[in-house]
């Protein structure tokens, strides 16, 4: 299945958790494409102790995940 999540908020618990849904899908053999827009197009700003969301960004592009911003 192909999928295609999108993200457009600047509250980093929104955008940590379309990262761990991707990763997820991932996991499933799903193809997975998340469209980062508007604020979430700063994840990296985002991250923070409670959302990792650096760790989880790397896991997703590494395990073949399309991150289009």
């Amino acid at each position: 299945m192909t999928v295609t999540l999108m993200a457009c908020s600047g509250n980093p618990e929104v955008v940590w958790n379309a990262f761990r849904m991707g990763n997820l899908m991932l996991e499933k053999m799903d193809d997975v494409t998340l469209f980062l827009n508007g604020p979430s197009v700063d994840y990296l700003s985002l991250d923070c102790p409670d959302y990792p969301i650096s760790e989880l960004a790397k896991v997703f592009t590494l395990s073949e995940g399309v991150l289009l911003a």
